[in-house]
This record gives structure tokens, sequence and C-alpha cells, in this order.
């Protein structure tokens, strides 16, 4: 399995942060590089999946199972952390992750990763072939977040190393 994770701090409250994650997608859109999204879901459409054309339930409302785009949400808790997985057409499988830890009375770290588990050579190809994309989208989707949040940055984005978890059920 592949992991790519990165962080933000902002000055801020948990709940601060949750409003922006928790809007995530739909009519809000991805916080960066929305065209390549659009991209992306244009061509799952054009290999026969969902594309973007689900949006959202509730454009602020986000409970477990509620479809997001091409994504589904496996566990949503407030404040806390969204786990979403893909539901676009991949040679694998794909998770994104958003984690929310309040450091102190005024700083929060908002914690985002994506798990790939490629599915035979096509599934590495994809992998490898997106990869370099990450620190581009992930990094500007972090920082879109962390502005949508009304709070200032107080720690940029920043990789951070994950330890290994399962694609799915992650945690509790």
């Amino acid at each position: 399995m592949f992991t790519d994770s990165r962080s933000i701090e902002i000055e801020g409250t948990s709940a601060d942060a949750w409003r922006s994650v928790s809007r995530i997608g739909g009519t809000t859109g991805w916080y960066y590089a929305n065209w390549l999204w659009s991209l992306r879901g244009l061509v799952d459409w054009m290999a026969g999946g969902i594309g973007l054309r689900r949006g959202r339930r509730d454009p602020s409302d986000i409970r477990d199972g509620d479809a997001i785009d091409f994504w589904r949400v496996k566990s949503a808790e407030c404040d806390k952390r969204l786990l979403l997985i893909a539901e676009m057409k991949l040679p694998g499988q794909a998770a994104l992750e958003f984690e929310i830890s309040q450091k102190d009375d005024s700083t929060t770290e908002i914690r985002q990763t994506a798990r790939f588990l490629p599915s035979g050579l096509l599934g590495l190809a994809y992998w490898f072939g997106v990869s370099p994309l990450h620190e581009f989208i992930f990094t500007g989707m972090l920082r879109g977040i962390a502005k949508a949040s009304g709070r200032r940055i107080s720690q940029p984005p920043k990789k951070v190393s994950q330890p290994d978890k399962p694609l799915f059920g992650f945690g509790k």
C-alpha cells in the first residue's frame, strides 16, 4: 500500500477546521486545482464510472454513507475525522482521510492522508503516474482548507510520515 500524508496547523479550534473539511466536494469543490478534479471526474465518467456528477447530499452536513462526488463517506466524526473511500474507476483501492487534532487551546492540526492499494502493474503505474501531482494538489488543498476556516496558518503544509494502517477500517 502507498501512502501520502501531509499536515498543516491553524490558529483555531478543531471546530474551525471541521467546518472547512466537512464542506469538501460538491459545489464547494476541493479547495484547490478544481479543474484537475473535474478532469479526473471526466476521465472516470469516460471509463464508465460515476464521475463528479453526484455532488453532495448537503453542502455542509456530512454523514457516514454519503456520496461526495466520486467518493463515499466511510466515517465522519465531527471535529475529528473524515474518511472517504474512492468509488471512481481505479486500478486498485483508494482512500482519502482528514484527521483533526487540537494541539492546545489555540492551535489545531489538519492531517490529510491518501492511501492506495494497487491492483497489478496498472495499479503501480497509476500510483507512480499521479504521485508527482500530489505535492501540488494536496499541499494546495490543505492551504485551501486552512484558508476557508478563516483562521491564520501557524505552520505551513508539510509532508509527514504515517504509520501503516489497513486501507479500509482505519483505526477504530
